[in-house]
């Protein structure tokens, strides 16, 4: 009998355990045989809902994790997907997402993935022609075309989201991101790697003050001195190790066997702290070899149950200085508090593009309507040619390093260019992989939301961070005047488009 992960997080009663398996590079042999039969053992235990296959983690390539979720979901456990934007463009995705529904497979966990990693010749070329938003819209697109055909299950995908970030603007920023996932048709959310209970409580508190109904479940990870490090260096992207854990760890493994014994006591201790908070569950990583850890895990958690509140106040591995969207005492998030300054040259750049963009781009005002007149009156001329190299091309590279796409996207994140400033092309919010406000892919600068928050946070307007979501990149517009494809009604923010209409039926708020 398959065991159903959806009935298991709608169920009132029911503390939900995921486990997060790793599919190798080996189309078989031990590592397969070895995630097969954790699989099966979680299976016949009886307490985990679901497995959880990743997709190509850290952008190096892996055994996909739709044959082999299907291989286990066949054993009768159900298997949410990993689906990432990193490797395929919008028509892979939606092929991608039609094989799962066919193969039986809708729970998806959207996502945008780390950055490319090495593969075959070297470094593979990223992709990111959809961020994990748009990811939830083209799924919730499909879903209509499943019903349409018959088909009563549709795909039930939820979103990720990480709360450890060490500044307010990235701290902003992903929960902006999640504001819009949800608004985009996320059903669940999963964590990213943390050890702060503050944090965790955090994001319930955040996920409560924006009217958001969904269930939650929290990362836990059985961590070793080897897996610590990797993830106090940031290499893997979202998951946040402090100094003072890392060396905590490595004392415990000065003897192994003790090593061992704190990280499942700390795991166990984390999933009672969740459940005492408020999730729905957890989802446990960091199980390579055998399920016997993950059951001696879960049969721990009772033993912490009445001692939650006290395990959070230990649990508090934060770095110095760390932002808090609830310090002690407040009932609401206190973003803003802390006056964002921006030096002359950016605060110099952002006026004038504002100005400019409100002069020049707002359809209702007399200025606007005139040069949509003349727009169509000079579409496909020489005119159009000598305005795009002449004029725009000149000033938008000068200003933005403009790659010229022909769908502009900088109004959506206090004028900054998302095709030339984040190397994930993202338009809906941050990726969850920036660390103390730097990009993730770039560390020597800062994240480009990062930018954004401190721009919008001087006026007033760091809101607008989750007004509705933002539509992809038109590449049919590519090398063509954005100028005028705006005036035209050619570009993104079209309303007659199916995906600018559910982009626009998205709402939900931050402050």
């Amino acid at each position: 009998m398959l065991r159903v992960f959806q009935n298991d997080l709608l169920s009132a009663d029911r503390f939900v355990v995921t486990l997060e398996l790793v599919p190798g590079r080996n189309p078989t042999g031990r590592t397969v045989d070895t995630v097969m039969g954790i699989a099966r053992d979680a299976f016949s235990d009886g307490r985990v809902s679901a497995v959880s296959m990743t997709d190509n983690p850290g952008g190096n390539p892996a055994l996909s994790p739709d044959v082999l979720g299907h291989g286990i979901f066949r054993l009768g456990m159900d298997v949410i997907v990993h689906f990432t934007c990193r490797d395929s463009n919008r028509v892979g995705m939606e092929s991608r997402a039609l094989q799962l529904a066919m193969m039986g497979m809708k729970n998806i966990l959207a996502l945008t993935g780390d950055y490319s990693g090495r593969g075959f010749g070297g470094q593979g070329a990223p992709v990111f022609d959809l961020d994990s938003v748009q990811l939830q819209i083209l799924l919730n697109i499909l879903n209509d075309r499943l019903e349409a055909s018959g088909d009563p299950d549709p795909f039930f995908a939820g979103c990720a989201v990480s709360p450890f970030k060490f500044r307010e603007a990235e701290a902003f920023a992903q929960y902006a991101k999640m504001c819009r996932k949800a608004g985009a048709g996320a059903k669940f959310i999963i964590t990213q790697l943390g050890y702060d209970a503050q944090k965790f409580a955090e994001l319930i508190r955040m996920k409560d003050d924006m009217g958001l109904d969904l269930p939650v479940l929290g990362s836990v990870y059985l961590l070793t001195p080897k897996v610590a490090q990797v993830m106090n260096r940031g290499k893997v992207p979202g998951a946040r190790v402090t100094d003072r854990l890392l060396h905590q760890v490595q004392q415990e493994w000065r003897q192994p066997s003790q090593g061992r014994k704190a990280a499942m006591e700390r795991a166990a201790q984390m999933a009672a702290i969740m459940k005492g908070l408020g999730y729905k569950g957890i989802h446990i990583g960091g199980i390579h070899r055998t399920f016997d850890r993950v059951g001696q895990i879960l049969d721990r958690i009772p033993h912490y149950e009445s001692r939650w509140r006290e395990l959070a106040a230990e649990l508090n591995y934060a770095a110095p200085g760390e932002f808090y969207a609830f310090p002690a005492g407040a009932d609401k998030p206190c973003f803003g508090h802390k006056r964002q300054g921006l030096g002359l040259l950016e605060k110099t750049r952002f006026a004038v593009m504002r100005r400019s963009h409100d002069l020049l781009f707002e359809r209702d005002r007399l200025l606007g309507k005139f040069l949509r007149r003349l727009c169509a009156l000079c579409e496909d001329t020489w005119v159009e040619k000598a305005v795009l190299h002449g004029l725009e091309d000149p000033m938008k590279r000068m200003m933005l390093g403009c790659l010229r796409c022909g769908d502009c996207g900088i109004q959506h994140l206090g004028f900054l260019c998302p095709e030339s400033g984040c190397p994930k092309h993202m338009r809906n919010g941050a990726c969850g992989g920036s660390r103390d406000g730097r990009c993730e892919v770039y560390p020597d600068r800062d994240c480009i939301w990062v930018r954004a928050y401190r721009r919008l946070a001087c006026i007033g307007q760091r809101g607008t961070l989750t007004d509705g979501c933002v539509p992809p990149r038109m590449w049919e517009l590519n090398q063509t005047s954005s100028w005028f494809n705006f005036h035209l009604g050619k570009d993104h923010q079209n309303a007659a488009t199916t995906i600018a209409r559910r982009c626009a039926l998205s709402r939900c708020h931050l402050k």
